[in-house]
């Protein structure tokens, strides 16, 4: 449909029917869907159902087909539904959580992912993903960092952009659905690590840090924005005019759809800044939030409004015509069911070829934090116990996977029993999952109990240990422990847990532990236990295979983590690209009396961003530059030449780094700004370049104008944020 013809119908429609186009229902109302946000009766009519333009976490072909066909049979002028789900790392066949993505530095890899859960979302009839997140996330204790890929703005940007590119294709495309870029915005750095709380952001570190990643994916053409729980400077985004005219669209250049969270337009009224419904339905159509999800807001107020002069009839066609125009971009007005089709569902989902991609992403997103004396690869003639709770878990895709189907997973031990080369090995669980009495308030129905003998378990696994040449141990947190509103103020392993290290380890040294997560935990205790760590995440669909093919050198690690393992909880929020402040730690204790520390603990992370080890070793020489001074319009190239000292072929993710000395305001004492990945063969070595140009050394100055200032930067390359292999040069005038 052309533009001429969409503003005719536009023209055509009541004031009723295009304020219908404004809400989202979530599938409950049809007797099914998913409830991903607190449920409850919103207080909605038949009315509304009849006319509400789109909904919420429906599923299924031939439900989707049907419910599409009464729906515009019964609609005044026959427009389509659109339908929106919540497809974060997979649809049927999981992929690993967004974090373990991020650790593979691989856009293209995690663009290939978005490509398969688009194929199988767009069979089974979804038209709009909420995904990607693009929020940058600096405090492991907010439950949603498993959905970001991590603490760097840069690779953050790259991320977005790749899923972007492989969720939409040209969105007309078999196989394709819309992306909603989401929370906009800040929504990663909440007070206290605590889901849905406040954030406080200058006005430049959100331009700096936190809107980058957002632009990366409205640059790859993103369909559509969600707005974020939190408020900003006081205010919440959902009626934040500001933050969404003035930056998303005015200077951002966004010009798609706008969708609330789930009922964050009625939750203007808790905030505090509407006195009720009909107040907040005013300010969120006024920020220019086009569709409501979830809430009364707009379905039961938006009318009384307009007739009453409070809101302007513009306001709701400008909205109007947004969702109809996304309809008229995935080609609904011609093919209403666009890609739903059962046969399409059978064929695709958790078909071979999926199911590949999604294991060598998982193979690729594994980080290695330790392993003395090469304890792993595993060899077949070792007699190995594969110990702990998660050995035999089939709760391996994290919380976000909510249309998987558990029971598609390959659990690590399955995948063990399927593999050749493997025995002898044995297998117990050794403890339960989380502690009997440690279960966090709102889960005691939600998590099923464990029934285990926990005395017998741990007695098992002890004199299976003491058989064994080498343990694995499989732990990690719950599933539910990672996600929204599984914000947590300890990051340690359960006791339970924690037991069964301290007991294995009194009897056998040589442990491996394996860690599944959705966020970076407090290691200490493990890392003074276990030889060697490989943190797993959640790692899919296909996490036992890939693991399985790890632990026995199949496959080589290669992932570098996108967020840095803390000492302690205690410093949170930390980020690698900080400032070194007026008095910055040297790390010398013993001089540095005075300087940015704290007393009774390291200053920096456990495993720093960009860490990663390998099965080989790579070396790599100092930078070389071709040149000591930039000049605007021109480059200077940098090399290092990477060699694989080690025993078999390794993948390297060389990384660069770069530091403006000074700045007119303060600036990090280093910024990702690149990455190059190599593979070599023992004794192999490759020259890596990077090209500097002046774009990559701008930020917002002292007069917030965003530009490059001349003077002495250093540049640094290696293996992760911490390199010391340094360059310098200058920025001409």
């Amino acid at each position: 449909m052309d533009q001429q013809k969409l503003n005719q119908l536009l023209s055509e429609m009541s004031l009723e029917e295009k304020i219908g186009q404004l809400v989202q229902l979530p599938g409950y109302f049809q007797n099914g869907g998913t409830i991903t946000g607190p449920a409850g009766d919103p207080g909605l009519t038949q009315e509304d159902l009849r006319l509400a333009g789109s909904y919420l976490s429906v599923i299924g072909a031939e439900k989707i087909r049907t419910l599409q066909e009464e729906y515009m049979a019964a609609h005044p002028h026959h427009i389509p539904l659109i339908f929106m789900d919540d497809i974060i790392n997979g649809y049927r066949t999981v992929f690993p959580v967004p974090l373990a993505q991020g650790c593979t530095f691989n856009p293209d890899l995690v663009q290939q992912g978005a490509s398969v859960a688009a194929k199988e979302a767009a069979a089974s009839g979804v038209h709009v993903t909420f995904s990607p997140m693009a929020d940058l996330v600096r405090d492991a204790r907010w439950g949603r960092v498993m959905e970001s890929t991590g603490e760097d703005a840069y690779l953050n940007g790259l991320m977005a952009a790749a899923m972007v590119r492989g969720y939409q294709g040209d969105l007309k495309e078999k196989g394709t659905i819309a992306a909603c870029l989401k929370h906009f915005a800040g929504y990663g750095a909440p007070d206290g690590g605590r889901d849905y709380n406040s954030v406080e952001l200058s006005p430049r570190t959100l331009k700096e840090d936190y809107l980058p990643a957002y632009k990366a994916a409205i640059d790859a053409g993103v369909a559509m924005v969600m707005t974020s729980f939190n408020t900003l400077d006081r205010v919440p985004s959902t009626a934040n005019k500001w933050l969404m005219r003035d930056v998303l669209r005015d200077e951002m250049g966004f010009d798609g759809a706008l969708i609330s969270d789930w009922g964050a337009v009625g939750e203007l009224v808790p905030h505090g800044v509407a006195a009720d419904f009909a107040q907040a339905a005013q300010l969120a159509i006024e920020a220019g939030v086009d569709m409501d999800m979830v809430s009364p807001s707009y379905a039961k107020h938006l009318k009384t409004l307009v007739e009453e002069g409070k809101v302007d009839e513009k306001l709701i066609d400008e909205s109007c015509m947004r969702m109809l125009e996304l309809k008229n971009k995935l080609g609904l007005f011609e093919n209403p069911f666009r890609d739903a089709s059962k046969k399409e569902e059978d064929a695709l989902l958790l078909c071979d070829e999926h199911r590949k991609v999604a294991q060598d992403c998982a193979e690729k997103s594994f980080v290695l934090l330790k392993n003395d004396n090469a304890l792993l690869p595993l060899r077949s003639e070792e007699k190995v116990a594969f110990i702990g709770p998660f050995v035999d878990n089939k709760f391996l895709c994290g919380s976000w996977a909510i249309f998987s189907d558990d029971q598609d997973t390959i659990t690590l031990k399955a995948a063990l029993e399927q593999q050749e080369g493997t025995s002898p090995i044995s297998f117990a669980p050794g403890s339960r999952v989380m502690d009997k009495d440690g279960i966090v308030l709102g889960f005691q129905k939600a998590i099923p109990e464990e029934t285990l003998d926990e005395e017998a378990a741990l007695q098992e696994a002890v004199e299976m240990a003491k058989k064994a040449d080498k343990v694995v141990l499989a732990l990690g947190e719950h599933r539910e422990f990672s996600g929204e509103a599984s914000s947590r103020g300890t990051l340690t392993l359960p006791h339970c847990q924690q037991r069964l290290l301290d007991e294995v380890a009194k009897v056998n040294q040589n442990i491996t532990v394996v860690l599944f997560c959705g966020r970076p935990m407090d290691l200490r205790k493990v890392q003074n236990k276990a030889k060697a760590i490989l943190v797993a995440w959640f790692p899919g669909t296909e996490g036992g295979p890939a693991l399985a093919r790890t632990l026995y050198g199949h496959c080589v690690p290669q992932g570098k983590l996108s967020m840095a393992f803390p000492w302690s909880v205690s410093q949170l929020p930390m980020h690698y690209n900080e400032f070194s402040t007026g008095r910055p730690f040297t790390g010398d204790y013993r001089t540095a009396r005075f300087g940015s520390k704290y007393q009774d603990m390291p200053k920096y992370p456990l495993y720093p961003f960009g860490f990663g080890l390998s099965y080989t070793t790579i070396s790599c020489s100092p930078v070389t530059l071709n040149k000591a001074v930039l000049k605007k319009g021109d480059a200077i190239t940098a090399a290092v030449t990477v060699k694989n000292t080690g025993h078999c072929t390794g993948t390297e993710t060389v990384q660069l780094y770069i530091r403006d000395v000074v700045g007119s305001v303060a600036r990090p004492v280093r910024e990702l700004k690149g990455f190059r990945q190599v593979t070599l063969r023992p004794g192999e070595e490759k020259e890596v370049l990077f090209e500097i140009t002046e774009d990559m050394l701008r930020f917002w100055d002292i007069h917030m104008n965003y530009v490059s200032e001349p003077g002495e930067f250093h540049l640094f390359i290696g293996s992760d944020s911490t390199t010391d292999n340094k360059a310098a040069f200058t920025l001409e005038a």
